[in-house]
């Protein structure tokens, strides 16, 4: 059996999801699709709008054949680390190949735009470094740097400056830097970027549009037409039971009181908390009743919204600097989901998975696993605040879907 994999957040799964697994099943030829699924928090640092386990039964729903959970390590790192978990987890669970959406929608681009900054390293670098001291952001240094690069050496190349151009990339990068015999494929993104905004009568929207548009109406008819029906079904399950959708801004309570229980000395121990931000973390926090209000106040040129959103979930969760050096690269594969034909492949692929499979982590003693468990009965914790049912289900007590 033939596996393909991809890299998903699913937050949440909406029609284009669903034809970005189907086509990413066709173009490799492959009998199942495995998903390496980020768990309670995401890589824009930010906590998911619904657990791991609706995630997952939505993502059965929609087609896919296994789901494998992305460490918190790496689903809250920058690109290219959570890019190098990714891959080298749908490596060891045995994907013959990897395919991922963008805008550019061709792979040999994405091909000679590794090539250009690979073979031009030295100079990347210190054009990274000199835009950096003009007091540009990393990702702009990281632009500036490939622009002045592909203007030099002129080829057919990624616009880097789109953001599924960019994780694609990171993906590639990846599998080249850690010299994976898996193959990247892309499949063009169609009907809506990523950031756009949810548009009358569409059929497919972003993520982030779907988000805004609940955010803002808090209904989800708003929503229905660009999601499967199973995952309104799974949406509006949820929405019942816990009134909203997991957010900053939901969970800001609890992360004020977790901030401001510290010093300013006691922040910078937490990971990507870089020096002099954590006294403009801890004013903003004593004067701000919402997130946004918090936000609007820390957030600089220097420091761009996702960096700082993922610095306040590392102070949330407490994972710091030095438990985040400790860890090299995956050491087990989380196992939250399977189709019988998922069940069927692992079962013939079992003895040659280069890592521990995980279906139920009570046995297993990981120090990253470990990690895992405690971010997601912290982001239980904020869902289920002011509620007397405690109905999320909790790692030590949950086998895997079976769908």
């Amino acid at each position: 059996m033939q596996a393909v994999g991809i890299v998903v957040e699913y937050n949440p799964f909406h029609n284009g999801h669903a034809y970005h697994l189907k086509q990413a099943k066709k173009a490799a030829q492959a009998d199942l699709v495995i998903a390496v699924m980020s768990g309670t928090f995401l890589q824009r640092g930010e906590p998911a709008m619904v657990d791991k386990w609706t995630r997952t039964q939505m993502a059965l729903a929609g087609g896919v054949d296994i789901v494998i959970e992305l460490p918190y390590v790496y689903s809250t790192a920058p690109a290219t680390d959570f890019a190098k978990g990714a891959i080298s987890l749908l490596n060891a669970v045995g994907c013959e190949a990897f395919a991922f959406g963008s805008e550019d929608g061709s792979i040999q681009p994405f091909l000679n735009t590794f090539e250009l900054i690979n073979n031009h390293r030295t100079e990347y670098n210190a054009l990274i470094k000199d835009s950096l001291k003009t007091g540009a952001s990393y990702p702009k240094s990281l632009y500036y740097a490939y622009e002045q690069l592909s203007q030099k050496f002129p080829a057919s190349y990624i616009d880097l400056a789109q953001p599924n151009n960019i994780l694609g990339f990171h993906y590639l990068e990846a599998a080249k830097a850690l010299n994976l015999p898996i193959q990247p494929l892309t499949i063009p993104r169609i009907a809506a970027g990523y950031h756009d905004a949810l548009q009358e009568d569409a059929s497919i929207a972003s993520a982030t549009g779907i988000r805004k548009a609940l955010a803002t109406s808090q209904s989800l008819q708003s929503v229905q037409q660009v999601v499967p029906e199973t995952s309104f079904h799974y949406l509006t399950n949820w929405q019942k039971k816990y009134c909203t959708f997991a957010s900053w801004e939901a969970f800001w309570p609890l992360l004020r009181f977790t901030i401001m229980r510290h010093t300013p000395a006691e922040l910078t121990r937490y990971a990507e908390v870089t020096e002099g931000i954590e006294n403009a973390i801890l004013k903003a926090a004593k004067t701000s009743q919402s997130f946004s209000s918090f936000m609007e106040k820390v957030k600089s040129k220097r420091y761009t919204w996702t960096r700082l959103q993922r610095m306040l979930t590392h102070i949330y969760t407490g994972f710091t600097k030095e438990q985040l050096q400790s860890f090299q690269a995956p050491s087990f594969i989380r196992l939250l989901g399977m189709s019988a034909v998922g069940q069927a492949y692992l079962g013939q692929r079992k003895k040659h998975i280069e890592l521990p499979l995980i279906s139920r982590v009570a046995a297993t003693k990981d120090a990253m696993l470990t990690i895992d468990i405690h971010v997601a009965e912290l982001y239980n914790l904020s869902v289920e605040q002011g509620t007397t049912d405690f109905l999320l289900p909790k790692d030590y007590q949950t086998p895997p879907i079976r769908f």
